[in-house]
């Protein structure tokens, strides 16, 4: 999935935008996507000057919108739809390595449940093959009025 359609499945925008490819998908189970990490980040700006780390937040929400994609796929829909998919929950995050200017992240989540509009993701970051953040995720699919 390239980024024209990610662009299509999620509401996000520049710079909020964290995801820019879909590798693999396996609907219902797993997705892996690629986010490239440059200077040209707002966020570098203050975070650090001498040193630019990526936020870890922002290694959060991208991986949300990594499991967001999986459940838009897997459901057949997209935020286009007049649905979103809202994060309600994070449990056992753990930061392991910082992640710089010029690295790519590999993001990946897999279904731990889905029930009544709530998902469960087990998610991931890594690298260069190093987990660089992992936790998990639980979100919801909500109509929009």
């Amino acid at each position: 999935m390239d980024i024209h359609r990610i662009l299509q499945k999620l509401p996000h925008r520049y710079p909020f935008l964290l995801v820019d490819r879909i590798v693999e998908l396996r609907h219902g189970d797993y997705i892996k996507a690629l986010k490239n990490v440059t200077i040209n980040e707002p966020f570098f700006g203050g975070h650090f000057p001498a040193r630019p780390v990526m936020p870890g937040v922002l290694m959060l929400e991208a991986l949300a919108q990594t499991a967001a994609l999986l459940a838009f796929e897997s459901d057949g829909t997209s935020a286009g739809d007049d649905k979103v998919v809202y994060l309600v929950g994070i449990d056992g995050a753990r930061f392991k390595k910082p992640v710089e200017p010029g690295d790519q992240l590999h993001l990946e989540a897999w279904v731990e449940r889905a029930r009544g509009g709530i998902h469960k993701f087990r998610t991931q970051a890594s690298v260069g093959g190093q987990i660089v953040v992992s936790a998990e995720l639980m979100c919801t699919m909500r109509a929009v009025d």
